[in-house]
């Protein structure tokens, strides 16, 4: 069953990649809801790719990604892959194991924002089909 954001008009759609008990990565489609404050103390834009990210890896810490240009394929552990684009958020909370891979489907380059979350800030993220 999916669940629909209470009001559409006041979401963003997310995808949030997660690490599972046995150390892999995968990822949960929902969204988050608008005018939540969130604790933060900085953020930075990013246009280049660091060799790390060239090659699966996790996160190197909590943070949400937010796509301004470019279209991704994101891949995860088992190889289930899914897209990112500019209004969808990305939540990276896989900063263990194997993490995740990329690659660039459309457009020149990736621009994106990071936003790094401060110790034990929740994320807000509501999956649309929530753990049993």
């Amino acid at each position: 069953m999916t669940m629909t954001p209470p009001d559409a008009q006041h979401s963003l759609k997310a995808i949030r990649l997660v690490n599972t008990a046995d150390g892999q990565c995968t990822f949960q489609t929902g969204y988050l809801p608008t005018n939540t404050p969130i604790k933060t103390s900085h953020f930075f834009g990013q246009t280049q790719v660091d060799d790390y990210q060239k090659r699966p890896h996790p996160a190197p810490r909590t943070q949400y990604v937010v796509t301004i240009k470019g279209k991704l394929r994101f891949s995860v552990s088992n190889g289930d892959t899914f897209i990112i684009e500019p209004g969808i958020i990305l939540i990276a909370e896989d900063t263990a194991g194997p993490g995740h891979s990329w690659t660039l489907i459309e457009g020149e380059r990736w621009e994106r924002l990071y936003i790094p979350f401060q110790d034990g800030t929740e994320t807000e993220f509501v999956p649309d089909h929530p753990s049993s």
